[in-house]
C-alpha cells in the first residue's frame, strides 16, 4: 500500500523552485520550455516504456463507451453569439489567426474551441457544479510517470549520455474536480492518498484539482499538432492511472477495462484534434491508449464545423462529467478509512507492518495496490521489462527545508 500513498515531491523538483510557498509562480515557465521535452525524436517510444502508446489498442474501447462519446459528438448544444465565429467575421478571422503566435490563437479562438468549464458555470450553461479548472499551471501534486515504473538499466550507457525524464505536466488548459466537490467521509478516505499541501498523489493535478479529465494544448507551425498530442498523451497518461488504482484499491478495476476515462483536445489555427483515453487491464498489468474521436478543420466548407469542438466539450461538462464523478464516488465510499496517524512510517521497511491490527506486508489490499511490474501489451520491448520502484513505497512526509 504504500506506493499507492501520497508521497513528497521528488529532490530535484524542488531545486527547481525559488521557494516551496503556495505561490511559486510554476506556471510562468515559457511555452517553448514546457514543450521541448515532447520534440524529442524517441519521446514516443519512451512513453511507451512507461505503458502509455498514443495508438488505438487492437481490441479499442468497450461498445457503451463508445456509444456515449458519439452521442456527445451530436448532442444539440446552445452557442456563444457575437463572437468572431459569426459568418460576417469567421473568413477574415481565420486569415488573421494564420499570422498569430500560440498566445494569439489562444487569446482569440480559445474559448471557442474549449470552452472554459469555469466560464460556462458562471453563465449557468453548465449546471453541473463541480468541476474546476487550470490554465498553463504545472501539475505539480500529481505523481511522475516516472516514479509508477522503473525500468531496468541498459547494460552499457554512454558517459555522455543522459536518461530521459519528464516533469510534471503544464497543460494549457486542464478540468477536473475540486475538493469541495465531495463529502467530508469521501475527503477522509482519500487523505492517506492525497497527503498535504507539496505532496505528491496518483489523484491530483494540483494541489486543488483532484482526478483530472480533460486537457487542451494549442500549437502554431507544422507538425506542432503532433508536440500537443504527445503533451496531451502525457498528462492523461497520469490522469487514467489515477483512476485505475482508486478501483484497484476496492477490486473493481474490471469496470474500467477499455472505458473511456479521460479527454484532450490539439488545436491550431485552423485544425482540431479530440482524442478519448483509457486503460487496458490484464490481471495486475495495466497499459494506456487513446483513441481518435475526431479530426478535422474548422475553416474547410464554410467553417461547417466550427463550433464541433465547442459542442463536443460543453457534453463532456453537461452529460460525461456527472456520470464520471458519480462513478468515482461510487469507489470512495467503498474504500476503508485509514487515518494518516495510524499509518506509521519507517525509512527502513516505508510503512509499519501492522494497522489498526491488519497485516499490511501481506493484506489483500496491498496485493490489489502492487505497482504493475510487467506491460501486459505485446508492444512493449521486451528488454524494456518493468520492475517496481522501492522508493515509491513511501508514506507522505513534509518537505525539508
Amino acid at each position: 500500500m504504500e506506493h499507492f500513498l501520497a508521497r513528497p515531491k521528488s529532490p530535484s523538483l524542488r531545486r527547481t523552485k525559488s521557494n516551496g510557498s503556495l505561490n511559486a509562480p510554476s506556471e510562468t515557465s515559457s511555452r517553448e520550455a514546457k514543450s521541448r521535452p515532447y520534440t524529442d525524436k524517441n519521446y514516443e517510444v519512451y512513453l511507451e516504456t512507461k505503458g502509455s502508446f498514443m495508438e488505438r489498442h487492437k481490441n479499442g474501447v468497450s461498445g457503451d463507451s463508445m456509444d456515449f462519446y458519439q452521442e456527445l459528438l451530436v448532442k444539440d448544444v446552445e452557442v456563444p453569439k457575437d463572437t468572431v465565429f459569426e459568418d460576417n467575421a469567421f473568413e477574415s478571422t481565420c486569415e488573421r489567426l494564420s499570422k498569430y503566435n500560440e498566445t494569439g490563437v489562444i487569446r482569440i479562438i480559445g474559448e471557442l474551441i474549449v470552452p472554459s468549464a469555469g466560464s460556462a458555470m458562471d453563465l449557468g450553461r453548465v449546471t453541473f457544479p463541480h468541476l474546476v479548472v487550470s490554465v498553463n499551471e504545472s501539475w505539480d501534486s500529481s505523481r511522475e510517470i516516472d516514479e509508477a515504473q522503473q525500468l531496468s538499466p541498459p547494460a552499457q550507457v554512454p558517459p555522455q549520455s543522459r536518461p530521459f525524464r519528464l516533469s510534471r505536466p503544464q497543460p494549457d488548459y486542464g478540468v477536473g474536480f475540486p475538493r469541495q466537490a465531495f463529502t467530508k467521509n469521501q475527503l477522509g478516505k482519500l487523505a492517506p492518498f492525497v497527503g498535504n499541501i507539496g505532496d505528491a498523489s496518483f489523484f491530483m493535478g494540483t494541489a486543488y484539482m483532484y482526478f483530472p479529465f480533460m486537457t487542451a494544448e494549442v500549437k502554431c507551425g507544422k507538425a506542432a499538432l503532433d508536440i500537443a498530442d504527445r503533451q496531451n498523451a502525457h498528462s492523461m497518461t497520469l490522469s487514467v492511472r489515477g483512476v485505475v488504482k482508486l478501483f484497484r484499491l476496492v477490486k473493481r478495476e474490471k469496470e474500467l477495462h477499455q472505458q473511456i476515462l479521460a479527454f484532450s483536445i490539439s488545436h491550431d489555427h485552423c485544425s482540431v484534434r479530440i482524442y478519448g483515453h483509457y486503460p487496458v487491464i490484464e490481471g495486475e498489468n495495466t497499459t494506456y491508449y487513446r483513441h481518435p474521436i475526431h479530426r478535422f478543420d474548422f475553416t474547410s466548407l464554410d467553417g461547417k464545423e466550427k463550433w464541433t469542438s465547442y459542442k463536443f466539450v460543453m457534453s463532456v461538462y453537461n452529460n460525461w462529467a456527472p456520470f464520471h464523478f458519480k462513478r468515482l464516488c461510487s469507489a470512495i465510499d467503498e474504500a476503508e478509512i485509514l487515518q494518516q496517524s495510524e499509518l506509521s512510517f519507517s525509512e527502513s521497511s516505508g510503512l509499519s507492518q501492522r494497522v489498526q491490527g491488519v497485516d499490511i506486508q501481506g493484506s489483500s489490499v496491498t496485493s490489489v495496490l502492487e505497482e504493475e511490474t510487467h506491460s501486459g501489451s505485446k508492444n512493449i520491448p521486451s528488454n524494456a521489462a518493468e520492475k517496481q520502484s522501492a522508493e515509491a513505497f513511501k508514506m507522505p512526509r513534509k518537505l525539508r527545508k
